[in-house]
């Protein structure tokens, strides 16, 4: 099952804060926490103190807490790769390996006593996966998670994005992303410029950054990287159908009751004879085939653009469709709504016979 998250970052905060944003999110639905030790400073003792208490009180709520760490971190703290004890009785879920060791310590770390999921770093670009895999890791533990980048033009590029995520994807290991929220205002370390794994996401909003990454089909998890996000974000992310693409539209004025009802209420699929030029869903003109569909709003048609063929269009009357580059109108196809234009780029991810909504922004 895909999921959400958010990340907590303690030591910039109070635990009466983290709670209250731990609580809020659970009751959105989001199960996932990711918190880092690569920025904290102090000794075991001091991190088990700081951190104990929150994971637990998120244990409770049913959430995963997922703590970020490298090797110089484990030295730090002294734990060792073959015991992971300390997380254990911090209450983890799981560790994140920001930087690795050689395949041999990851694969054996997946097979701790005490199930912890060991996750490793998805933006490297390289076979290090395909190296912990050589070495009989327990797979089920093994999970995989991209970086986010604080530097603005810093976060990955799309194609490297997709290729790294493809690795993972091929391989059957669950991947994870994460998405900036526009009203947090930190992060683990002092620059924050938002806080991404996409460099293309960083100023378009927390829902369609989570559209997208769920519509690539390559990202299970998709978690807001930086603290805190409004409750409007919270409630916008759980909101976002995971499985289906739908897409926020701007109906026109005079679009009747009849087509609001087509665009908004009826089952939508991408029919499999592609066209250069319109996405069609032809199921309408069949259900609403004795209804009237008179001409209105036959103006030119642009990208994104919500089509409805009017009556002049003989058997096709009734048929809804999206425009995919600009047309003239010849007079028989009716203009009832358009693509918000944040989420027209996503029309790419539309495959044939795959099923997709509309629905109109809050």
């Amino acid at each position: 099952m895909k999921q959400l998250g958010i990340s907590i970052y303690p030591e910039h905060s109070t635990p009466e804060k983290d709670k209250a944003y731990i609580k809020m999110a659970s009751q959105y639905g989001f199960r996932r926490i990711f918190t880092c030790l690569l920025s904290v400073d102090g000794n075991k003792e001091e991190i088990m103190n700081r951190f104990k208490e929150i994971i637990h009180f998120a244990n409770d709520l049913g959430m995963q807490v997922i703590l970020d760490v490298a090797p110089p971190v484990l030295r730090k703290l002294n734990v060792s790769y073959d015991d992971l004890s300390f997380f254990h009785e911090l209450g983890a879920y799981g560790i994140r390996l920001d930087l690795g060791f050689t395949g041999h310590e990851e694969a054996a770390m997946t097979c701790n006593p005490y199930g912890l999921k060991i996750e490793i770093n998805m933006s490297q670009g390289t076979r290090y996966v395909d190296q912990i895999l050589s070495c009989q890791p327990n797979r089920d533990n093994l999970w995989g998670c991209h970086n986010f980048y604080p530097h603005r033009y810093s976060g990955l590029s799309y194609d490297f994005f997709v290729k790294c995520s493809q690795q993972f994807k091929d391989l059957g290991i669950r991947t994870a992303a994460f998405v900036n929220s526009h009203s947090a205002t930190f992060g683990p370390w002092p620059v924050m410029e938002g806080l991404c794994t996409l460099e293309m996401h960083r100023e378009l909003p927390i829902d369609v950054q989570a559209k997208h990454l769920f519509a690539t089909g390559l990202i299970d998890d998709v978690i807001i990287a930086n603290a805190y996000a409004s409750e409007e974000e919270l409630k916008a992310l759980s909101q976002v159908d995971r499985e289906v693409i739908t897409f926020h539209v701007e109906l026109s004025e005079d679009i009747t009751d009849l087509e609001r009802k087509i665009v908004l209420e009826e089952t939508h699929f991408y029919r499999g004879d592609v066209s250069d030029y319109l996405i069609r869903s032809t199921r309408s003109r069949v259900k609403y085939k004795a209804e009237s569909f008179p001409p209105h709003n036959t103006v030119d048609m642009k990208k994104g653009d919500l089509l409805i063929d009017n009556e002049l269009y003989g058997q096709y009357k009734g048929e809804l469709q999206i425009a995919l580059q600009p047309m003239k109108n010849s007079g028989k196809t009716n203009v009832v709504g358009k693509i918000v234009d944040d989420e027209v780029f996503l029309l790419k991810y539309l495959k044939p016979w795959s099923k997709f909504k509309f629905a109109v922004k809050e």
